[in-house]
């Protein structure tokens, strides 16, 4: 077949990889991205983008189920599954087709089907629309992704046991749901299972859920679930699956060594991930698979040379965010451009849309004391927040963490209403390198949410004014 000669070329249309095409169709590169599936990946198809409006659609069903506090009456509230899995579908159609013609416009030629590397600078795309093609260029980023983990037991069939993937196109509404792992993608599952009203037990082998988060915001969030009547086992696993006609016995060993057998309708495995490492060509190439992911150095170089991987395909943290922005900067570094920094993970807020949610960035407290920083710590509840108590969200915190003698804010952690939306602004204080008294020094609107993060600030140095 014939050859068609690029500058870079990139495997995987996600979040990393159609951020990669476009920036480097923007520095001027002859750019190719190869996509066997969706544009957008799994974020904007399977995750990210479709499990936010169906949490969406959940908190809309709690309002109005509790629309009696704020003085209006209302009959019993109903809802079409239906109706609220094709809206999220609808949702996701239409950022798919939005990342189309951001590719169209900046001149990506995109080639649908499976990448593989087939030699140096040499990928053969098997199954494009218009047959098989061959790409040359000296410069190839793997951006293939990655995809649910498989534990022996838990393996998913689609029917008894879902993945993200059919947890988030139910045919119907389970009565009881079993969520294994308790992670962003577990507790964001069960609470909107649990809001829509279905009976959610979780299970969580670690001592704690959210075993990436700071553990007093964890703490917190754990009683606000178990509050809606969410079930929650820490230190505990899943022994056996009895899987039935249409249901599910599973048998979970407790802490304290007891062991219980419960039924369930359904059973969501969310216990992590693993790169789409097959059938890339790799074995015939000199790129490391360590722990089920590519090994990159901080320019998301791969030990061969003209091969980079980014995304979920080199490893944690999981976010789309992140493959976005190492997608950047290793176009950048390819590029040649100046001033180019690699990626700080130590930057990159991490969210869970739960209800309340939860964010954060930068080190957990724990973190920062085994690290050996003396640290000085904020706190402010939203229930001192005027803005929270005007939503009826006061279920809530803020917690600041700071270097006693630097005045660096190593880390921020929140939980309570709509603070996804407000990490960004400890992020780009992460990212400015800002200390506490910029933060003090800066002016938050009145009456806002926001105002719990200049509090948090204020206590860490004793300086909290409205608690």
């Amino acid at each position: 077949m014939a050859e068609k000669s690029f500058d870079l070329i990139v495997i995987g249309g996600g979040p990393g990889g159609y951020v990669a095409a476009i920036r480097a169709s923007q520095l001027g590169m002859r750019t190719a991205l190869v996509e066997r599936e969706h544009l957008g990946g799994v974020c904007l198809n399977w995750g990210c983008i479709p499990t936010k409006a169906l949490l969406h659609a959940a908190d809309i069903r709690h309002l109005l189920q509790n629309a009696g506090e704020f003085g209006f009456r209302a009959g019993a509230v109903e809802f079409d599954l239906k109706k609220v899995v094709a809206r999220s579908r609808k949702v996701a159609k239409r950022l798919n087709a939005g990342v189309k013609h951001l590719l169209k416009k900046n001149a990506v030629e995109v080639f649908a089907g499976h990448g593989r590397l087939a030699g140096e600078g040499l990928v053969t795309v098997r199954g494009d629309a218009d047959g098989n093609a061959a790409l040359r260029a000296p410069h190839v980023i793997l951006s293939t992704g990655a995809r649910a983990r498989s534990l022996p037991g838990l393996e998913a069939d689609g029917r008894l046991v879902w993945t993200y993937k059919e947890a988030m196109v139910p045919d119907s509404m389970p009565r009881g749901v079993l969520v294994v792992g308790s992670g962003a993608i577990g507790i964001e599952f069960a609470s909107f299972y649990r809001d829509m009203g279905a009976e959610i037990t979780v299970v969580e082998i670690l001592p704690r859920i959210l075993p990436a988060e700071d553990a007093e915001i964890a703490g917190l969030a754990r009683k606000a679930f178990e509050k809606r009547g969410i079930e929650i086992h820490t230190d505990a696993t899943v022994e056996a699956l009895d899987r039935g006609e249409d249901g599910v016995t599973a048998t979970l060993k407790l802490s304290g060594g007891e062991t219980r057998s419960l039924a369930f309708d359904r059973v969501i495995s969310a216990v992590g991930i693993v790169g789409n490492t097959e059938d890339l060509g790799l074995e015939g190439t000199a790129v490391r698979v360590e722990g089920g992911h590519v090994a990159v150095n901080e320019w998301l170089e791969t030990a061969e040379r003209g091969v980079y991987a980014i995304g979920d395909l080199a490893g944690p943290p999981w976010l789309a965010h992140k493959a976005s922005h190492e997608a950047v900067v290793c176009v950048e570094k390819i590029a040649g451009l100046s001033g180019v920094h690699p990626m700080d993970v130590s930057r990159i807020p991490g969210c869970t849309y739960s209800r309340p949610q939860v964010a954060s960035v930068g080190l957990t407290e724990e973190a920062a004391r085994v690290g050996g920083h003396e640290v000085k710590v904020g706190r402010f509840p939203f229930l001192a927040n005027g803005k929270a108590i005007v939503l009826g969200e006061t279920d809530g915190l803020v917690k600041t963490v700071f270097d006693a003698r630097t005045g660096e804010l190593l880390g921020a952690h929140l939980f309570g209403a709509d603070v996804t939306e407000l990490i960004q602004g400890y992020a780009i204080a992460r990212t400015l390198e800002t200390t506490e008294a910029e933060l003090m020094r800066t002016v938050f609107p009145h009456p806002t949410l926001s105002e719990v993060m200049h509090e948090s600030v204020l206590d860490a140095y004793d300086r909290a004014i409205h608690i």
